[in-house]
């Protein structure tokens, strides 16, 4: 199985912790995620990690670390861990309005109303569990509910496609998917096969909108992005070739401390903020491309 690394430090207050956090995403190599948490024992003490696929550099950690008063950063390589049955035993299923979120385990306890969206243990990675897909779904839910259809609706930086395939269940035309990263758009082909959507969903691999199939789908109506602060940032003159006037743009993957910087961006890019959701430390923004 692929190597992972991780890299945690501590630092004594929340402002720099969260400085810091933002900082690491534009280390090379970038992380996957990056965490910035209090310590619930009282100290006021923040952690702050990030997660690599490739070894980080132990010079610009330790540059970082300096910089913002943290303590030295712990590297360490992720162990071969049975995570398919630790996050079976430690995932329950997820409700975000209409969808449900489970793994095979818990099938018996999906609703006889609802959408259901089967995500195994062994793709946990984006099942709806972390506020920010959980936030993206309810915004999708709200959407829905207000009268929005989408019919040309693209799903970039996909990871499992849960949000590709939620689309997919409630509107009739196909959705495409995206990631950069070739072993997230086989998970994301696998959980369409899983969900019998195969033909509703296509998944490609693409750096933001970087492929044809993307490009020959445009102008979109509905686009999630679910990534981090500094590539949703980056996307955002390509996310304005793309969205159809009228088109809407449900951004997460932000902190709160992030979230004006985000909106700030697009705008300058004709997309405006329509809505502001926090679940936790984490902002989902829905935007609309203006005429």
């Amino acid at each position: 199985m692929p190597k992972t690394w991780t890299a945690f430090t501590k630092l004594s207050a929340k402002e720099p912790a969260e400085a810091l956090g933002e900082a690491m995403e534009e280390l090379d190599p970038m992380p996957t995620g990056v965490g910035v948490f209090e310590i619930e024992d009282g100290s006021g003490t923040w952690e702050v990690g990030g997660y690599f696929t490739e070894e980080p550099d132990g010079i610009e950690l330790a540059l970082l670390a300096a910089a913002f008063g943290a303590q030295d950063f712990v590297v360490s390589e992720v162990p071969d861990t049975d995570w398919v049955d630790k996050v079976r035993r430690e995932l329950t299923p997820v409700e975000a309005g209409r969808f449900f979120v489970y793994g095979s385990h818990d099938a018996d306890k999906v609703p006889a109303d609802s959408e259901p969206l089967l995500i195994e243990a062994a793709m946990a990675f984006g099942t709806g569990h972390h506020g920010t897909t959980l936030g993206c779904l309810r915004a999708l839910d709200r959407l829905a509910n207000d009268g929005f259809t989408g019919k040309r609706v693209a799903d970039i930086g996909c990871g499992t496609a849960v949000l590709a395939m939620a689309a997919a269940r409630i509107w009739p035309d196909p959705v495409i998917a995206s990631d950069i990263d070739e072993v997230a758009v086989e998970v994301a082909e696998a959980n369409v096969r899983a969900n019998d959507l195969t033909g509703k969903v296509t998944c490609v691999e693409a750096a933001g909108f970087g492929n044809p199939e993307l490009a020959a789908r445009a102008p979109f109506d509905l686009v999630f992005a679910n990534i981090l602060k500094q590539p949703l940032i980056d996307l955002a003159p390509s996310m304005a070739e793309h969205l159809d006037t009228n088109g809407y743009a449900i951004l997460s993957g932000i902190l709160t401390r992030q979230a004006d910087e985000v909106v700030e961006v697009y705008a300058r890019n004709g997309i405006n903020l329509i809505q502001r959701d926090e679940i936790g430390d984490w902002v989902t923004l829905t935007l609309r491309k203006s005429a």
